[in-house]
Order: structure tokens, then sequence, then C-alpha cells
């Protein structure tokens, strides 16, 4: 019996996922195609069939996510809501991003986006969008009055973002409990944590202050 044929598109995505687990396990540095080749059980010249390189391979990785958290982050600043709400919504899709697929998170993370010399520098103009989404949150906060607006947007947008970001690559050392509850936590602790520096009310030991 003839044996079922796979789509282009299927086989794309096989070599995708294949090459997730191997980065994460091996490092993207750390691997060859033909690594790439064994785990997805197809032929070596098969992979440069659909990706002229392994970096290309890595660059589609990056920009399906990226892509994914961008709309996100427009979604979210288009709803009506609080601003706490709406950093807690950018929040929680990271958050829940890597708890759905933590070997791609580890590799955009530890390949891409802290890789200032490659491929972060090869992609900064993508990964400051998501920076400029936040900030534009940020900014509509400054603006109703909600947030203190002498702190600049762009400097809390980056802030905020390497909080999470710092948070899951303690999650990807192991250096902090990532049970159900922890990723729960670790979206209102961050937004509660950025958040305190931005409220336009004063913090209460700044009252408290004052009234002595």
């Amino acid at each position: 019996m003839a044996g079922t044929r796979v789509s282009a598109a299927d086989r794309r995505r096989q070599i995708l996922d294949a090459a997730v687990r191997v980065f994460a396990r091996q490092g993207f540095h750390g691997c060859r195609v033909s690594d790439i080749a064994d785990e997805a059980g197809v032929a070596y010249g098969l992979v440069y069939h659909y990706f002229q390189s392994k970096d290309e391979v890595l660059d589609t990785l990056f920009l399906e996510r990226w892509n994914i958290l961008l709309e996100a982050i427009a979604s979210v600043d288009q709803r009506r809501g609080a601003p706490r709400d709406k950093l807690h919504a950018v929040a929680g899709f990271i958050v829940d991003s890597y708890r759905a697929d933590p070997e791609l998170m580890k590799v955009i993370i530890v390949d891409v986006t802290r890789a200032a010399n490659s491929f972060g520098a090869r992609h900064l103009g993508k990964i400051r969008e998501a920076f400029d989404g936040i900030a534009e949150i940020v900014r509509d906060a400054q603006r109703s009055g909600a947030f203190r607006d002498d702190v600049d947007a762009d400097f809390a947008a980056m802030t905020f973002y390497g909080a999470i970001e710092q948070v899951l690559t303690a999650w990807i050392f192991g250096m902090l409990s990532c049970e159900a509850d922890d990723f729960e936590n670790a979206k209102t602790l961050v937004v509660d944590t950025i958040c305190g520096g931005l409220d336009a009310a004063p913090p209460q030991r700044v009252l408290d202050s004052a009234r002595r």
C-alpha cells in the first residue's frame, strides 16, 4: 500500500519543529544541519530544499513567534480597559507562550533576543516593534493621567519586557520554580513591580513621610 503523501507545508513544519528540539537541546551554535535532518527523520539535502541555511531556520522560528507577539500587543492596545489590565494581558501572553512551548521560547531568548552580536542585531528592528507597542500602552496611560509622565515610556517598556524575559530566563535555567501557580503569579508580580513605579498616585511611604 502506498504511503501517505506528506505536503510541502507539513514537511517544512516537521523540519522547523525538529530544529526547535535540536536548538533547545544542543544550542544553535552546537548543532549542524544534519542534526536537524536526523531529528526530523528526513534526508540531509531535504532541509536545504526548504531552507538555505541553519540561520534561515532560526530566523523563521523567531519571526513566526515574534509576529504573533506583535499582533497580541496591538490587539491589547486597542482594547478598552485599565493600563494595568493591558500590561497584565501582554505579560500573560508571553508567560503562556513559554508555558505552552518552553523549548521554542528558550531558543528565541537564548539564541536570538540575547544574541547581541548576531541574530539579535539582525532582528533589532523587529524586536523594537514589541517595545514600541508596549510603550504606546504606557503613553496612553500617561496621557489619561493613570501613569506618571516623568518616566520615559520607552524606558518603561524596555524595563517591563526585560523583567518578563528575565523571569523566563530564570525558568529556563531552573533558578525559579515553574509550577502552574508560579506561571500565574509571575504575570501579576511583574505588572505590580513595574506599575508600582509608574502609578500616578504617590507610594504610601511618600505620603506617610510628608505627613510627619
